[in-house]
């Protein structure tokens, strides 16, 4: 049963409490360090050998995306769109041109909020060594969707500016996981659950019950805040605790606002319902961008989609559609 047939109120509840246990001999599970994250696939079968063989499908997908669409490997298309095209246009692969030019309508739909060339800001972050761009250097990015040339009929890229970068980690993992529940759809399984990091997307319910997928408390690893009760959707969450460094008492997330190359402010956490996993993944990353008010208005006017922000100082904010616990 969708989300939006669950009545839609929040219910309080500890994840780990809640879920049941894979004790289950009908659930089969993996996980996969892949993408850069923990990817995990989890699929209800009556029988193990065929269980198995459709999630290692899952992982092989996982793997193939990452070598279309990773920017740090350097034999990746998208690492020579990065190389190459400040100088010339790139031919580029059709199933990565064409996400590339997915990105661009959330990229028009918030008025620059999401932006795939916010890399060109990005690869000046060091996390693990704490090291942050100066003012100087940010003076000199160009972080702009609108200087990224499509060429439809050539299937090319170029930049109209040399130095840009793009890096579609706000959009390639729910691209992923949206991919792989339709392989697992083809090997005829029925209820199914397939997360890379934040973002997840539901096959069906937990076979007879929802599944329950709880967001994280921003400030303790091990804490959830609130559960919601899920079937047949996608959900995924951004926030400032991913990847980040903290610095003369300034935390330095890896979610940067493109209208300055800094780090975004205002939120601990975004978490967005909806049909699919690469729309759910887009808006996450957009909405901690815009902030609470414009966050929660762009959500209101966009047909089946939620949202969940958790602000700086921990207040839950929630979009229409959504109705608060004990209420």
């Amino acid at each position: 049963m969708p989300f939006s047939h669950l009545t839609r109120t929040v219910v309080f509840a500890c994840l780990f409490a809640t879920l049941p246990g894979i004790a289950n001999a009908d659930w089969f599970e993996q996980e996969r360090a892949i993408m850069g994250t923990s990817i995990t696939a989890e699929v209800w079968d009556n029988n193990q050998q065929h269980a198995q063989l459709c999630i290692q499908k899952v992982m092989t997908e996982m793997h193939r995306i990452d070598s279309l669409m990773s920017p740090f490997h350097e034999d990746t298309p998208l690492a020579k769109i990065n190389r190459e095209a400040g100088q010339h246009p790139v031919k580029t692969p059709a199933e990565l041109f064409a996400l590339i030019k997915r990105s661009f309508i959330f990229s028009r739909l918030s008025h620059g909020a999401f932006d795939i060339s916010f890399a060109s800001a990005g690869y000046l972050y060091d996390y693990r060594k704490k090291i942050k761009p100066t003012d100087d250097q940010l003076k000199h990015v160009i972080i702009d969707y609108r200087q990224i040339a499509l060429d439809d009929a050539r299937q090319t890229i170029k930049f109209n500016k040399p130095g840009m970068r793009l890096d579609l980690g706000g959009i390639a993992k729910g691209y992923a996981v949206d991919n792989s529940i339709k392989i697992l759809q083809q090997c005829g399984i029925k209820h199914a659950r397939v997360s890379a990091g934040g973002d997840s997307r539901l096959l069906g319910d937990r076979h007879g019950r929802p599944w329950i997928i709880g967001i994280r408390n921003p400030r303790k690893a091990e804490g959830t805040v609130l559960a919601l009760p899920l079937s047949d959707i996608a959900i995924s969450t951004s926030g400032d605790y991913e990847r980040y460094f903290v610095k003369d008492g300034e935390r330095y997330s890896h979610i940067l606002n493109p209208r300055t190359g800094k780090s975004a402010k205002g939120l601990w956490s975004v978490t967005i319902i909806g049909p699919n996993a690469t729309t759910t993944d887009a808006l996450s990353t957009t909405l901690f961008v815009l902030g609470v008010k414009k966050g929660i208005q762009l959500v209101d006017k966009m047909k089946d989609i939620d949202a969940v922000m958790i602000d700086n100082k921990g207040i839950i904010h929630y979009s229409q559609g959504l109705t608060p616990p004990g209420q």
